[in-house]
């Protein structure tokens, strides 16, 4: 089976605030994931605003490098120790889905100079050629070159430039496709065609997705892997309905409790993040030790590592750990 990806102990830290007060946040502390499939996947990562998703997407995409550790793409090494693809290899294999498609494009460039750039830098198409190009791309989100050629983007809703986004992404036929908040900025009404979008191009264009989201619903609809972050470590990984389901770890049975709580946003439930201090970032034991109900002394003394679930998924916790060895 292809390695779809895989992190090795990743690591990104930022240093914050001036000479004589800074501070040091593990965005990512030796983060790990794995996942092997014959067959394209999507995979959700989901977590509060601060737990570190949005920076191991561009970990990912090259945009920062990680101070250790390496990151994987179809078995080919993208990021950090031992990282040899070159930019043009790299941007075939892997493309981006940003948060928000108006700031994608810019208003004094026509949307279709984008896309056709992106065919001859990329896949080194000309004339003609990058014009087939984008419009097979058109196709697959359910638009033709026709409707896009020398257009702006605010000649577009919000909806139609974030599909025109997808298919930009799609021109160069990426092994995976990393979509950071993909819906957060569009409709409510409209959020489920891209997902739907997604699901179809997996299956029509065999490509796997990086989905990162904290809209628990939509990663339950679409993902077949979850990985749940907290504070710049996974604290739960695995199979996506098995976690959804039946959550292990404290916290991920927090965020799926706040979830069915009508009319209230994760920031307003009961799970509302305390302020973000920096030692939580540096804390050798678990980092949600503080908000867990089950926390122990060895919580706060030692780093849980990953246990191995009967059902194949990884659960860093030191109370389910025991558990399952008393089991």
């Amino acid at each position: 089976m292809k390695t779809i990806l895989k992190t090795k102990d990743l690591h990104k830290v930022y240093r914050l605030g001036g000479f004589i007060n800074r501070v040091r946040i593990n965005a990512l502390d030796k983060v790990n994931l794995h996942v092997q499939s014959d067959e394209p996947v999507i995979i959700s990562l989901v977590g509060e605003s601060g737990s570190g998703k949005t920076t191991l997407a561009i970990v990912m995409l090259r945009l920062i490098a990680p101070n250790d550790g390496q990151a994987m793409v179809y078995d080919q090494v993208v990021a950090g120790k031992g990282a040899k693809t070159d930019k043009k290899t790299f941007m075939s294999m892997v493309q981006p889905i940003f948060q928000n498609p108006f700031e994608a494009f810019s208003n004094y460039r026509t949307v279709d100079a984008y896309l056709l750039r992106t065919a001859m830098k990329v896949s080194g198409a000309k004339g003609a050629e990058a014009e087939d190009l984008v419009e097979d791309a058109l196709v697959a989100v359910g638009m033709h070159y026709a409707d896009v050629k020398g257009k702006y983007p605010n000649q577009f809703s919000g909806g139609e430039l974030q599909r025109i986004s997808v298919a930009r992404a799609l021109i160069p036929k990426p092994s995976i496709i990393i979509a950071d908040e993909p819906v957060s900025m569009i409709d409510a009404s409209l959020r489920m065609n891209v997902i739907n979008l997604f699901l179809k191009l997996k299956e029509e264009t065999r490509t796997s997705f990086l989905y990162i989201t904290h809209d628990l619903a939509t990663a339950y609809y679409i993902s077949d892997y979850i990985a749940v972050m907290y504070r710049g470590t996974i604290v739960e990984f695995g199979n996506a309905r098995a976690i959804l389901s039946d959550p292990q770890h404290p916290y991920t049975q927090l965020l799926l409790g706040s979830v069915a709580t009508m009319g209230k946003k994760w920031e307003e439930a009961d799970i509302a993040m305390q302020d973000m201090e920096a030692v939580d970032f540096v804390a050798e034991g678990c980092r949600f030790r503080h908000r867990c109900p089950l926390a122990e002394q060895i919580c706060a003394d030692v780093r849980p590592g990953a246990t191995a679930m009967p059902d194949g998924r990884e659960v860093y916790c030191h109370i389910v750990e025991r558990e399952l060895e008393q089991a």
